[in-house]
């Protein structure tokens, strides 16, 4: 990350990841109500944006290019990206059938459960995390054991990317456990541990794409497909708004997708 070594950047990138996401549920102290509803679905779509510019520029690009790297013997030498993005996308669909959990507009998915709700809504929130996690550390991972540092900045740029729509997202996860009735400091703290699955699974990314450095283009393609999939089932339904028709949701995607287009060019 600008020149640092590279493990050092995978420190400052996983920290900033969940640092976001901390600063973000601190809000909590600030904000007397729920964020206001165009605020809410600018703050999805803003996300949608980000994610997705993410997934396509620092994963899954990266994975086809690692694929004709290692593959390019083969007549179709992409097949490692294109059967890792549908692998984690099927991942991601059979784990949001099985565990229940509740999503930010309180809609219940999964397995029917008696579960409080704060506990589901919180399984929700980390569900979303595992993918963003798991994506930083396999990029870092697949730089480090690659050497090249080219892959390493392309982790970097996506750890800041995925840190600017923690921040939101962070807010909106506390300010809906503080309108649930949760104190401002259980709120925060709730927000804030639902953070903690992305460094964690960030971690085990690392170690995993650094033991089995084979599989670098499957890592990186089928973190792409669960962050995608999170994407298109979770945070672009929320950004639209159908009453009003407003085009809020569809202004804050382009606007995440033209920011993190950005970071990842510079």
């Amino acid at each position: 990350m600008f020149g640092l070594d590279a493990k050092v950047s995978a420190f400052l990138g996983i920290a900033l990841i969940f640092l976001a996401t901390t600063g973000g549920s601190a809000l909590v102290y600030l904000v007397k109500n729920k964020l206001p509803k165009k605020v809410f679905k600018g703050i999805m779509g803003f996300a949608s944006g980000v994610m997705m510019s993410a997934a396509i520029f620092s994963l899954l690009i990266p994975s086809l290019d690692l694929s004709l790297e290692k593959y390019g013997d083969f007549k179709f030498p992409y097949f490692p990206a294109i059967i890792g993005l549908v692998l984690g996308i099927i991942f991601l669909m059979v784990i949001d059938r099985l565990v229940p959990h509740l999503h930010q507009d309180y809609k219940q998915e999964g397995l029917p459960s008696n579960l409080k709700q704060s506990t589901m809504l919180f399984l929700g929130v980390s569900l979303h995390n595992i993918p963003e996690g798991l994506s930083v550390g396999f990029a870092f991972g697949v730089g480090i054991a690659s050497g090249n540092y080219e892959l390493v900045t392309s982790a970097a740029m996506l750890s800041i990317g995925i840190a600017i729509q923690n921040f939101p997202e962070g807010a909106a996860v506390s300010l809906c456990y503080r309108q649930s009735g949760y104190s401002k400091t259980k709120s925060f703290l709730l927000g804030m541990f639902s953070g903690l699955v992305e460094p964690i699974f960030a971690v085990l990314g690392i170690l995993f794409a650094t033991l089995f450095t084979s599989l670098m283009p499957w890592l990186l393609a089928f973190a792409a497909g669960a962050m995608i999939y999170i994407i298109i089932e979770e945070l672009l339904p929320a950004s639209v708004d159908k009453e009003s028709h407003s085009h809020i949701g569809v202004i804050s995607f382009f606007v995440g997708f033209v920011i993190m287009l950005v970071i990842e060019l510079l």
